[in-house]
């Protein structure tokens, strides 16, 4: 059993659709009404069927006042590290602090290079990120002296200043797989963010909770310091069935509260663009499921 023991965070994972903008804000808006804790929004800039993921966010925290929003993952080879630091802080600031960022090495590199960002390979992938984290977070430490030094070879800063600093501490959450990237997120990051969609099995997070585990206490930090999420998708039904999130709510709530008492999540954010899924998760799944894991803590 690995319950981490974090706070449990309830979110949906929106279609940023361009033809639709208004569709997609009033989602938005609908999942802060609903009591969900989080909005996030797939990055995918070479995608010209999908609205831009930052400006998308900036006007969803405009008219909203509660919720909580995130790039679901910031895609790096298109946003600099140093540059996406600023926009973050900025977006922080003018949210009163509501901005969290999930990043990713990136993907789709036919497509990236053909928006004229770098073409890498996976190892690189990895050592980009890592850079860039160490960038996005040097940007943010203004209680730091002098200007910001950092030889690199995908992201090399010379004399930059700092700031701004956000209005509360962003917790980086990576989307990560592969062993190399479930370590650097157990010895740098602040959250683990895969998709079900991507694993094989159940068994996938608790291996990749071993390895983000075992790097953490090598790097010489708690291992309650990365939470763990979930991108998840599922359909209510009315009829309980063996398979993940497809049935009535409260075999979504039973589930649920396995996946947080057992392998350690914390987060949960529900792919969809169904008002009534978003309502439902909101209103009745995710109390729910509070009371079952706090019952059992």
């Amino acid at each position: 059993m690995t319950d981490y023991g974090h706070d449990l965070l309830f979110g949906t994972f929106l279609t940023p659709t361009a033809s639709a903008p208004e569709r997609v804000v009033a989602l938005a808006q609908q999942a802060e009404q609903a009591g969900l804790d989080l909005v996030t929004f797939q990055d995918h800039p070479y995608q010209p069927t999908f609205l831009d993921t930052w400006t998308l966010l900036s006007w969803v925290g405009a008219v909203t006042s509660r919720i909580r929003i995130a790039p679901n993952v910031a895609n790096l080879p298109l946003r600099p590290p140093a540059v996406l630091a600023r926009s973050a802080a900025s977006l922080d600031r003018l949210t009163g602090g509501r901005v969290d960022l999930g990043i990713g090495a990136g993907g789709f590199w036919d497509a990236i290079a053909a928006m004229g960002g770098p073409r890498r390979t996976p190892g690189q992938g990895v050592d980009a990120l890592a850079e860039a984290i160490t960038v996005i977070r040097a940007l943010w430490d203004v209680e730091a002296t002098g200007r910001l030094d950092l030889p690199g070879e995908h992201y090399p800063i010379s004399g930059a200043k700092r700031g701004p600093a956000p209005a509360h501490p962003i917790p980086l959450w990576i989307g990560a797989y592969k062993p190399r990237m479930l370590r650097l997120t157990g010895t740098m990051g602040d959250g683990w963010l895969p998709s079900m969609g991507y694993l094989t099995s159940l068994a996938d997070l608790t291996e990749g909770n071993r390895r983000i585990d075992d790097a953490a206490q090598a790097a010489g930090r708690p291992v309650t310091a990365v939470r763990r999420l979930l991108n998840l998708s599922g359909q209510l039904t009315g009829q309980v069935s063996d398979r993940l999130l497809v049935g009535p709510p409260e075999q979504w709530v039973e589930q649920l509260a396995v996946l947080a008492l057992q392998y350690g999540i914390s987060g949960f954010v529900v792919a969809t663009d169904d008002p009534t899924l978003i309502d439902v998760v909101g209103q009745d799944i995710a109390p729910a499921v509070r009371e079952l894991v706090e019952a059992e803590r």
